[in-house]
């Protein structure tokens, strides 16, 4: 048991969309050596770093050809625009019909993403296409990255245990494509051109109900002096990846003791959770994060499918991970944990019970 008894919100839908143009890893890995078949010295070497993510396909914003035309930062970021507008729409549409749920229901609204910029931000423009009521408490987060799934339903959480009958929806819009940077040849690049895909997911939360995890507990973790490991250089270019080889080092030596100690202040260990909702960062980082918490292959078996099914969708990544874990049959006591990392070098954990 526990030491924390707080009831918190409950985990009650969640939905995910995926942008309409699909293309398999070759079939991108084809259109990238194309985009750089004059500039790359090694073309061996960029295939070597799309086979070893193990990833099947991905979603694009766009179709494969819009890449490979010469568009500057505005362009993009207008593309994203539009393309995110349309994925919120219909994500959130989707996580209300599930629900049972109606617009004017809602009171809180959290909105993260990474990957492209706006203002007014994408859930005031989503006011305007679903009937939310005037008075919606809206709370746009940017910058947090890959982390923002999980910091997103941390902070929703804090909000709804200061207004228990509320219920608030987390939107994350994820266009990784977009930041695809035509001229950058360095490591980094290479490896995202093949790690990162497109995809929405929005989660309802609010009053907890029979058969839905609840939030026992969230922690935030920083790692000092580490804020070159992840990240953007953001500059008239748009936005360029930082992305450095020590992140499986810092799921290893960093993310693992302090998740371990989250666990033990709630006299847990990593056996007694059930459902790993852990984002899929890279194949290094989640054998890196099973190494460290001595987990069984099949306990992160979700991560790795979504990682190899759709790529790394950055924030909404742990989210359509969560999706999966709602549709199986958890029995009530049982324990999941929901982990992200991002930029900064930073975590953040959330500590779940059905």
């Amino acid at each position: 048991m526990a030491k924390s008894s707080r009831s918190g919100p409950g985990l009650l839908a969640c939905a995910t969309a995926l942008p309409p143009h699909y293309y398999s890893q070759d079939d991108l890995l084809q259109g990238l050596e194309q985009l750089w078949r004059e500039q790359h010295y090694n073309g061996q070497r960029l295939r070597q770093f799309h086979q070893a993510m193990g990833i099947e396909g991905r979603h694009l914003s766009l179709p494969r050809e819009d890449y490979l035309k010469a568009s500057d930062f505005s362009e993009r970021n207008r593309a994203f625009g539009q393309v995110s507008l349309e994925l919120a729409e219909q994500v959130v549409s989707d996580l209300l019909r599930q629900a049972h749920c109606c617009a004017e229901q809602i009171d809180f609204l959290v909105y993260t993403s990474v990957t492209g910029l706006s203002v007014p931000s994408l859930d005031a423009q989503l006011m305007n296409r679903l009937p939310f009521r005037p008075d919606l408490r809206r709370l746009p987060l940017f910058g947090l990255g890959c982390l923002g799934g999980a910091a997103g339903t941390a902070r929703l959480t804090d909000l709804l245990l200061g207004s228990p009958q509320s219920r608030g929806i987390l939107l994350s819009v994820e266009l990784c494509s977009l930041t695809l940077q035509p001229q950058d040849l360095s490591v980094a690049n290479l490896v995202a051109s093949g790690l990162f895909g497109d995809g929405a997911a929005a989660v309802l939360m609010g009053p907890t109900q029979e058969a839905h995890p609840t939030v026992v507990d969230t922690r935030s973790v920083f790692f000092p002096d580490s804020q070159d490991v992840m990240g953007w250089d953001i500059g008239s270019h748009g936005f360029s990846i930082v992305l450095s080889p020590q992140v499986p080092h810092f799921a290893r030596q960093h993310l693992g003791p302090a998740l371990l100690q989250f666990l033990e202040d709630h006299d847990l260990t990593p056996a007694d959770i059930k459902a790993w909702v852990a984002h899929p960062g890279g194949p290094k980082v989640v054998d890196a994060l099973q190494e460290a918490l001595d987990l069984p292959a099949k306990a992160l078996q979700v991560t790795r499918d979504s990682l190899q099914t759709v790529g790394n969708l950055s924030s909404a990544s742990v989210l359509f991970i969560l999706a999966e874990h709602l549709k199986k049959s958890y029995q009530p006591g049982d324990y999941g944990l929901m982990l992200a990392m991002g930029p900064a070098f930073c975590a953040e954990l959330v500590l779940l019970r059905w």
